[in-house]
Parts: C-alpha cells; structure tokens; sequence
C-alpha cells in the first residue's frame, strides 16, 4: 500500500519537476534604452515616464530566466525596466549607447567572460559596432556560453561584401563563425542572441551557412514569420534571432517559441515602446 501512494506521489511530481527543468531564455531589443538623453539621435525622442511603466510591465510579463539586450546603455538603463532586485546584469566594458548585455535571474550562477571585442569594427566611432557579451551560465544540465549580439544595419538581404554595410558584416560573420567553432570545439551548449539585422530567408542565408559552417546550429524562428508591429498580420521575416549549439539544440522545448507582441496599436509607440518584440524560448536545463 505504501510502496503504490508513493508511486502515485511520484507521477503527480512528474509535471512540476519538468516544469522547474526549464530556462526560459529570452532576446529584446530596447531601442535606444538611455540615461543619457542628451546624446540621442535627434530623430529619437526620449520616453517619457508613462513608457518607461510600459515597458516595465512587458518585462513583467516577459518574466524570462535570461534575457539577452540590445540597445541598452548599461545597468542603470536596464533598471529603467529590469528589476535590479530580480536581475543581475551584464554588459561589455565600453561607453556606447547602444550596447549589448544580459540580464540574468538571481539565484543563476553566472560567469562573464571577456567582451567578443572583435564585432565592433569601429570602436572610435560616435555609434559603435558594439562589442559581444559573452557569459556563462551554470545548469543542472552543464553549462550554458551564451553571447548577445548587435550586428551592423544595412544588409539585410544583400550578398555578403556587396557593398560598404555588407562587407562589415562579412567580417563581423567571420568572426562570429570563430566563436561558433570554438565552442563546437569544446562541447559545449551555447546560443547566440540578439539583432542580427539580417532578415534570413532560410538555411540558405550567406550569414547563417557562414555560422553553420563552423558548427550546427538550429535558427528557433525557422519557417515562422515574425508578428511585430504587424497588427496580427505576420509575413515579416526575422532579424532578432536565437541560434542554438551544442548539446543547447537538444535541450530545446519544442513549440515553446514565443514573440510578445506589443498591445499598442498606433505606430507613434514604436519609438516610445521599441521597433522590435521580445521573443523567447524554453530549453530544458536550470541552474539548482
């Protein structure tokens, strides 16, 4: 009689286990998230309280286990929005506005390792490149090397080295696909996350096959169209991405890509909100 309560117990557990398995792992890119409003564009306008309270509750209702930023200037612009007592953040040792980073849950052990440097082919200039953020994150599965990215506008479908913006990606691909190989060389799991601005039509993109071609990898938003700022309608392809590697394909929860979309109708809140949606994924791995 015992031995078929506990048995019971245990199936009833099954789910919540399972459950607690999972990371939820997120990407967003704020759009010009500063302190510093002085130094914004002057075709930027900067948000007013009542955005910044939106924002805030879209973070709430992201609620992710890690959160991968673009666009954000550093810790205390992430607090406009993150909630500095939830989130611990991470960002590249550099002064740009438009940085890249992480916020990551507290209670995750978490490693930051040095900024991939490399991506940021001008580093001199008033808006930047902007570095890699590369950290670590330790789960019950092993761990996890993941590095948010802002790559350069203006390819978003031309061949690679066709033209000024499409020869600065080629390079930024280049080094991209060294990070790739590096951790395929490891073995271990990693993701890359963030505004590729490269609206990949499938597998055979020239800036995916580059990637892949140091290490396979699964693009989470293949054969779905993106819904941002669309009303409901879709058909646009992606440049906010999240690829997997490593044992990170394997512990992908299938199904679980999600794009928030913002409730905001009129396309005056794409400045004030962000021009892009938070989209995020579950793999099935937690720190303890």
């Amino acid at each position: 009689m015992r031995r078929t309560i506990l048995l019971l117990l245990s199936l009833f557990l099954l789910p919540i286990a399972a459950s607690a398995a999972e990371l939820k792992l997120a990407s967003w890119n704020i759009a010009w998230l500063t302190l510093r409003s002085a130094e914004l564009p002057r075709d930027q306008p900067p948000r007013a309280a009542a955005d910044l309270e939106r924002l805030k509750r879209y973070a709430q209702r992201l609620d992710a286990d890690i959160l991968a930023l673009q666009e954000v200037d550093g810790p205390e612009a992430a607090a406009l929005v993150l909630d500095p007592g939830a989130y611990a953040f991470f960002f590249p040792d550099e002064a740009d506005l438009q940085r890249t980073g992480f916020a990551v849950r507290r209670g995750l052990r978490v490693r930051q390792n040095p900024d991939l440097a490399g991506l940021d082919l001008r580093p001199r200039a008033r808006f930047s490149l902007r570095r890699g953020t590369d950290i670590t994150v330790e789960t019950a599965a092993g761990p996890l090397r993941l590095l948010s990215i802002h790559l350069i506008a203006g390819c978003r479908e031309a061949p690679l080295g066709a033209g000024e913006a499409c020869e600065s990606l080629d390079r930024q691909a280049e080094i991209l696909a060294g990070w790739v190989a590096a951790r395929q060389a490891e073995g271990t799991a990693f993701a890359i996350l963030g505004d590729f601005n490269r609206a990949m039509a499938g597998p055979e993109d020239a800036l995916l096959r580059r990637l892949t071609a140091a290490g396979p990898l699964t693009r989470v938003t293949e054969g779905v169209s993106d819904p941002c700022w669309t009303g409901g309608r879709g058909g646009r392809r992606f440049i906010d991405q999240i690829l997997l590697g490593g044992p990170a394909r394997r512990w992908l929860v299938p199904g679980s890509l999600r794009v928030m979309v913002y409730e905001e109708r009129d396309p005056r809140f794409r400045d004030r909100l962000s021009d892009h949606c938070p989209l995020s994924v579950r793999l099935g791995a937690r720190a303890p």
